[in-house]
Protein backbone atom coordinates (compact mmCIF):
# COMPACT_ATOMS: atom_id res chain seq x y z
CA UNK A 1 0.00 0.00 0.00
CA UNK A 2 1.40 3.42 -0.88
CA UNK A 3 1.71 5.59 2.20
CA UNK A 4 1.13 9.35 2.21
CA UNK A 5 3.92 11.35 3.75
CA UNK A 6 3.07 13.53 6.74
CA UNK A 7 4.17 17.11 7.10
CA UNK A 8 6.60 17.63 9.93
CA UNK A 9 4.71 18.64 13.04
CA UNK A 10 7.59 21.01 13.91
CA UNK A 11 6.62 23.33 11.04
CA UNK A 12 4.88 26.59 11.78
CA UNK A 13 1.19 26.13 12.40
CA UNK A 14 -1.33 27.91 10.20
CA UNK A 15 -3.57 30.12 12.30
CA UNK A 16 -6.92 31.68 11.46
CA UNK A 17 -5.24 34.96 10.41
CA UNK A 18 -3.09 33.09 7.87
CA UNK A 19 -6.08 31.74 5.94
CA UNK A 20 -7.36 33.78 3.03
CA UNK A 21 -10.83 33.13 1.60
CA UNK A 22 -10.45 31.96 -1.99
CA UNK A 23 -7.04 30.36 -1.47
CA UNK A 24 -6.32 26.69 -2.21
CA UNK A 25 -3.95 23.96 -1.05
CA UNK A 26 -3.02 20.62 -2.65
CA UNK A 27 -1.78 17.39 -1.09
CA UNK A 28 0.73 15.02 -2.66
CA UNK A 29 -0.59 12.26 -4.94
CA UNK A 30 -1.87 9.00 -3.50
CA UNK A 31 -2.33 5.76 -5.49
CA UNK A 32 -5.22 3.52 -4.47
CA UNK A 33 -4.29 -0.16 -4.58
CA UNK A 34 -6.49 -3.18 -5.34
CA UNK A 35 -5.77 -5.02 -2.07
CA UNK A 36 -6.48 -1.86 -0.10
CA UNK A 37 -9.90 -1.51 -1.79
CA UNK A 38 -10.83 -5.10 -0.94
CA UNK A 39 -9.47 -5.03 2.63
CA UNK A 40 -11.30 -1.82 3.51
CA UNK A 41 -14.56 -3.02 1.95
CA UNK A 42 -14.46 -6.45 3.63
CA UNK A 43 -14.36 -4.70 6.98
CA UNK A 44 -16.64 -1.69 6.41
CA UNK A 45 -18.80 -2.07 3.27
CA UNK A 46 -18.76 -5.65 1.94
CA UNK A 47 -20.93 -5.28 -1.16
CA UNK A 48 -19.81 -7.61 -3.99
CA UNK A 49 -18.78 -4.71 -6.27
CA UNK A 50 -16.22 -3.67 -3.62
CA UNK A 51 -14.78 -7.11 -2.77
CA UNK A 52 -15.22 -9.42 -5.79
CA UNK A 53 -13.75 -8.47 -9.18
CA UNK A 54 -16.13 -10.66 -11.20
CA UNK A 55 -19.22 -9.29 -9.44
CA UNK A 56 -17.80 -5.79 -9.80
CA UNK A 57 -17.45 -6.16 -13.59
CA UNK A 58 -21.16 -7.08 -13.78
CA UNK A 59 -22.16 -4.08 -11.65
CA UNK A 60 -22.93 -0.49 -12.57
CA UNK A 61 -19.27 0.27 -11.75
CA UNK A 62 -18.01 -2.18 -14.42
CA UNK A 63 -15.06 -3.03 -12.17
CA UNK A 64 -13.80 -3.05 -8.61
CA UNK A 65 -14.55 0.29 -6.93
CA UNK A 66 -13.50 1.70 -3.56
CA UNK A 67 -16.29 2.02 -1.01
CA UNK A 68 -17.46 5.36 0.41
CA UNK A 69 -15.81 4.89 3.84
CA UNK A 70 -12.51 4.19 2.07
CA UNK A 71 -12.76 7.28 -0.12
CA UNK A 72 -13.60 9.43 2.89
CA UNK A 73 -10.65 7.92 4.80
CA UNK A 74 -8.28 8.75 1.93
CA UNK A 75 -9.54 12.34 1.90
CA UNK A 76 -9.19 12.64 5.68
CA UNK A 77 -5.65 11.20 5.57
CA UNK A 78 -4.55 13.46 2.74
CA UNK A 79 -5.77 16.49 4.68
CA UNK A 80 -2.83 15.86 7.02
CA UNK A 81 -0.45 16.25 4.08
CA UNK A 82 -1.61 19.75 3.19
CA UNK A 83 0.72 22.63 4.06
CA UNK A 84 0.49 23.37 7.71
CA UNK A 85 -0.53 21.96 10.06
CA UNK A 86 -3.62 24.01 10.84
CA UNK A 87 -4.08 25.24 14.39
CA UNK A 88 -7.29 23.22 14.36
CA UNK A 89 -9.48 23.25 17.46
CA UNK A 90 -12.41 21.20 16.10
CA UNK A 91 -14.40 20.27 13.06
CA UNK A 92 -17.87 21.86 13.03
CA UNK A 93 -19.63 19.50 10.63
CA UNK A 94 -20.51 19.68 7.01
CA UNK A 95 -23.01 18.95 4.30
CA UNK A 96 -22.15 15.27 3.86
CA UNK A 97 -20.13 14.06 0.94
CA UNK A 98 -20.61 13.53 -2.76
CA UNK A 99 -19.28 10.48 -4.60
CA UNK A 100 -18.75 11.81 -8.12
CA UNK A 101 -16.95 8.96 -9.92
CA UNK A 102 -15.70 5.46 -9.09
CA UNK A 103 -12.25 5.16 -7.53
CA UNK A 104 -10.58 2.06 -8.96
CA UNK A 105 -7.34 0.24 -8.28
CA UNK A 106 -4.44 2.23 -9.69
CA UNK A 107 -6.29 5.53 -9.50
CA UNK A 108 -4.10 8.41 -8.38
CA UNK A 109 -5.81 11.14 -6.37
CA UNK A 110 -4.83 14.25 -4.48
CA UNK A 111 -6.77 16.48 -2.15
CA UNK A 112 -7.62 20.01 -3.24
CA UNK A 113 -8.77 22.17 -0.33
CA UNK A 114 -10.48 25.48 -1.04
CA UNK A 115 -10.95 27.99 1.74
CA UNK A 116 -14.37 29.44 1.00
CA UNK A 117 -14.92 31.94 3.82
CA UNK A 118 -13.56 33.03 7.18
CA UNK A 119 -15.10 34.84 10.12
CA UNK A 120 -14.23 35.43 13.75
CA UNK A 121 -16.12 33.10 16.07
CA UNK A 122 -18.95 34.85 17.93
CA UNK A 123 -18.70 32.51 20.93
CA UNK A 124 -14.91 32.03 21.03
CA UNK A 125 -12.83 35.17 20.57
CA UNK A 126 -9.69 32.99 20.54
CA UNK A 127 -10.80 31.30 17.30
CA UNK A 128 -12.21 31.77 13.84
CA UNK A 129 -14.61 29.75 11.73
CA UNK A 130 -13.26 28.64 8.36
CA UNK A 131 -15.54 27.23 5.65
CA UNK A 132 -13.83 24.75 3.34
CA UNK A 133 -14.48 22.52 0.35
CA UNK A 134 -12.35 19.38 -0.03
CA UNK A 135 -12.21 17.61 -3.38
CA UNK A 136 -10.32 14.48 -4.40
CA UNK A 137 -9.13 14.92 -7.98
CA UNK A 138 -7.40 12.64 -10.47
CA UNK A 139 -4.44 13.75 -12.63
CA UNK A 140 -6.80 14.73 -15.48
CA UNK A 141 -8.64 17.06 -13.09
CA UNK A 142 -11.75 14.91 -12.77
CA UNK A 143 -13.26 15.14 -9.28
CA UNK A 144 -14.15 11.80 -7.68
CA UNK A 145 -15.26 13.02 -4.23
CA UNK A 146 -16.32 16.32 -2.68
CA UNK A 147 -17.30 17.49 0.77
CA UNK A 148 -17.64 20.86 2.43
CA UNK A 149 -17.97 22.07 5.96
CA UNK A 150 -16.53 24.32 8.61
CA UNK A 151 -13.80 24.12 11.22
CA UNK A 152 -12.79 26.09 14.26
CA UNK A 153 -9.20 27.36 13.94
CA UNK A 154 -7.17 29.07 16.69
CA UNK A 155 -6.29 32.74 16.32
CA UNK A 156 -2.65 33.70 16.68
CA UNK A 157 -3.43 36.63 19.00
CA UNK A 158 -5.33 34.46 21.46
Amino acid sequence: MSEPTSQSKTECRIFFEDIEAGSEEMSPWYEVERDEIIEMAIRWDPYPFHVDEEAARASVFEGLAACAPHIFAISARLSHDLPGPLALIAGLGGDGFHLLAPVRAGTRVRLLRRFLATRTSRSRPDAGVVSIEDTLVMPDGEAVFRTSGAMLVARREA
